[in-house]
């Protein structure tokens, strides 16, 4: 596939909206110049079938011979052979660059969504995302792949049929064209209306698919609370709110075209019903009267197809409104334009001075306030404190998720904002207390940590995480698919995982968010140990909530409210007392 373009769309009106599809086409100018020659053959062969008919009626029929008509019927027949061979070359054509525009477009679109920032993920719902990477976009391969090519073309003939009226006859062409601005009006006045409704539909369709896409990523707490009813009415009236969005769309739509398709074929019938007379009176030829109402018919088709692809058009507009929306987002966490470079070989050392720091969602309530912290090249500091203390926080503002209002988090004296962040996070391994396992096989979820490890690296990652003892009782060992979200194993088996994968990425800096906290005691022992040998000799900050963790640190650091209350070793703060103290008695000893 060829790169995709980097566009900027900001559009607002339909026009502008599908003109930001232009950047997109053009990056296959092969195919749209073979569809526009196409479409240039078959509009001249479809144009050219009216004079074809009138030469078989008046030179074939009214000559009386034989040859003539042999002559007449070879005409209309090769006339036909050219427009079947030129349709065919424009569907080809026109398909085929429908696919690549929209393949291009996802591509872009799903590059961009990867690239925002977490806060902007926070305050969207991925299943809404992907319904604008897919349903959106769908939308828009039918108006690349068919609704360009019927505009252009019904367009092309629409124009050449008006203009070969006029040759055909002046007086009756004059006639005709006093119905096409009737036929048009509907169309224009009905267009913004029809935008509006189809925007509202594919945002009622987005909405059901994020509510599936969340009830069937927690299947488990469904069942568990015998909850399939109430999502079942919960997703049918989101369904049921999204048809009745696209009922409307549809009646408005159908009005608009039964009313151009009545008005433009009333406006030819009358006008036929003129030449009729003339041909009756003997001002006309038969051949001419046919031909004139072959081109009346072109006519009249290309405008009715114009009314729907009109209304197409405008569903569409709303489909890429919607994506230009997400691709006008910009990311609230990016690369300077020199970026910094990280010291070889890092040592780890890692500052938060007076970092003061505010979620969007809760800007009134600081997540950390005047945070001041300093962790020596391969120290361990675990971080504990009671819910909403802000320990996540200082591990989410070191990977650079966020940046802070004030302050400035430092590693190896480096302000991490002037760093790419790309870079930083290579430095960083990470093990979560909800590890993501990808529907992928074992070998490659271990080497999700460094793409270009080797299957020996992947194995020693995997046995110093004591992950081996359960992959190799798996059916296909490393190659077993771990099936979605890792069902696979067990929430220590995944923990394992997660561990082999940052032992392979062997990066300076650690970050554990309590990889322990919801293990049985067998399973937490196995992974201790892997967690023992992952730390050593690397800066590790943990988040902890288990008496084993605390016990292993250098130091522990008790957070409060934002900020830091108390800091030393399990002995001093117990001896202290204060919150460690009621920590360890509540959460700990007990």
């Amino acid at each position: 596939m060829s790169e995709s373009p980097d566009p900027r769309p900001a559009a607002k009106a339909p026009v502008g909206s599908l003109r930001t599809l232009w950047p997109f086409v053009r990056q296959h100018l092969g195919l749209f110049i073979g569809w526009l020659v196409a479409l240039a053959a078959s509009s001249t062969a479809t144009l050219s079938l009216p004079i074809a008919f009138r030469t078989m009626i008046d030179q074939g029929f009214a000559a009386g011979g034989g040859d003539a008509v042999d002559r007449a019927f070879m005409l209309l027949f090769l006339v036909a052979v050219v427009l079947a061979l030129a349709t065919a070359a424009r569907f080809f054509f026109v398909s085929l660059l429908g696919e690549r525009v929209v393949a291009d477009l996802r591509e872009r679109l799903y590059s961009h969504l990867l690239a925002l920032d977490i806060g902007f993920h926070d305050r969207n719902r991925s299943g809404e995302l992907v319904s604008r990477l897919t349903a959106d976009a769908e939308l828009l391969r039918s108006v690349v792949g068919s609704g360009m090519s019927v505009a252009l073309r019904s367009g092309v003939t629409f124009i050449g049929s008006i203009v070969m009226l006029f040759v055909t006859s002046p007086q009756l062409a004059a006639y005709a064209v006093i119905g096409i601005p009737l036929a048009v009006l509907p169309i224009v006045l009905g267009g913004r209306r029809l935008q509006k409704m189809s925007r509202t539909s594919q945002d009622r369709i987005a909405e059901a698919n994020a509510l599936a896409n969340e009830t069937l990523g927690a299947v488990r707490t469904v069942q568990a609370h015998a909850r399939e009813p109430y999502e079942r009415q919960r997703f049918g009236q989101a369904v049921l709110t999204a048809v009745r969005a696209s009922a409307q769309r549809i009646r408005a739509q159908a009005v608009v075209t039964a009313v151009a398709i009545v008005l433009i074929f009333g406006a030819i019938t009358l006008v036929l019903w003129s030449g009729a007379h003339d041909v009756v009176a003997g001002r006309m030829s038969a051949g001419t009267l046919g031909q004139f109402v072959l081109y009346a018919l072109i006519g009249g088709g290309s405008v009715g197809a114009l009314a729907e692809v009109w209304n197409e058009l405008q569903r569409a507009a709303g489909g890429m409104s919607r994506i230009s929306e997400l691709l006008e987002e910009t990311p609230g966490v990016r690369a300077p334009a020199e970026p910094g470079r990280l010291p070889v070989p890092l040592r780890g050392e890692i500052a938060f001075d007076e970092v003061t720091f505010h979620y969007p969602m809760r800007p009134d309530l600081p997540a950390l306030d005047g945070f001041n912290l300093r962790v020596r090249p391969g120290e361990t500091v675990a971080l504990v404190g009671p819910s909403g203390a802000g320990k996540s926080t200082v591990l989410s503002l070191l990977l650079r998720f966020h940046d802070p209002q004030s302050g400035a988090v430092r590693l190896d004296g480096l302000d991490i904002r002037t760093l790419d962040p790309a870079a930083l996070r290579e430095a960083i391994a990470l093990v979560p207390q909800h590890p993501t396992i990808f529907a992928a096989s074992a070998a490659d979820n271990i080497r999700y940590g460094r793409l270009e490890a080797d299957d020996v690296a992947v194995a020693e990652a995997a046995r110093a995480a004591h992950a081996s003892e359960f992959i190799d009782a798996l059916p296909e060992r490393m190659a077993t698919e771990l099936g979605e979200r890792g069902a696979r194993l067990s929430g220590g088996q995944q923990q394992r995982i997660a561990i082999a994968r940052a032992l392979l990425k062997d990066s300076p800096v650690l970050l554990l968010d309590e990889a322990t906290s919801a293990l049985d005691a067998h399973s937490e022992r196995a992974v201790q140990l892997a967690l023992e040998m992952l730390m050593r000799g690397r800066t590790t900050l943990v988040i902890a909530h288990r008496l084993a963790t605390v016990l292993k640190a250098d130091r522990i650091v008790v957070m409060d409210a934002g900020r830091i209350v108390a800091e030393g070793t399990h002995e001093q703060l117990i001896a202290e007392g204060g919150l460690y103290a009621d920590l360890a008695r509540l959460q700990f000893l007990d």
